[in-house]
């Protein structure tokens, strides 16, 4: 005999949604809702936690941060660089009116730009797309960037 508010397709009971071969509980997410001006973490530690903000860092991913620290190196700012540019820019397409955020952004492009064109002269192009004709595709001659130290 059926349960009530089950039918033969589905032998999940009130509240629960189907799963491949079982039930589940469905949940609603919860979605924090960021201010204006919210606390940010350092380009370093926002890189290793996944996010810039620590309103936004979840408790379960802890485990996880503790096993990927990062060495404090050329290619590991620039990474970081990058990963605030992107976390600033999503914060900005719903706070676009946050003039110090927005100062900030375009302060991590500089920097970003900079680094780049330094670490590229040190050690050669970070990406396929940073070659010219005149470079040849010299994406895999030797050495490589690590063979130099380009990851110190």
């Amino acid at each position: 005999m059926e349960k009530p508010n089950q039918t033969p397709e589905n032998n999940c009971g009130v509240g629960q949604g189907s799963l491949p071969g079982c039930c589940a509980s469905l949940v609603f997410p919860y979605i924090p809702m960021q201010e204006p001006n919210p606390v940010r973490f350092s380009r370093m530690e926002a890189l290793q936690t996944g996010t810039l903000f620590p309103g936004l860092d979840l408790p379960f991913k802890a485990a996880i941060q503790a096993k990927t620290k990062m060495a404090n190196t050329a290619l590991v700012e620039l990474m970081a660089l990058d990963f605030a540019i992107d976390e600033l820019g999503l914060y900005l397409v719903t706070h676009s009116n946050d003039q110090e955020v927005l100062q900030l952004y375009w302060s991590y492009i500089k920097l970003a730009k900079e680094g780049r064109e330094k670490y590229q002269k040190m050690y050669g192009p970070l990406l396929q797309t940073d070659l010219t004709p005149e470079d040849g595709y010299a994406w895999l001659k030797d050495p490589w960037p690590w063979d130099e130290g380009g990851n110190d």
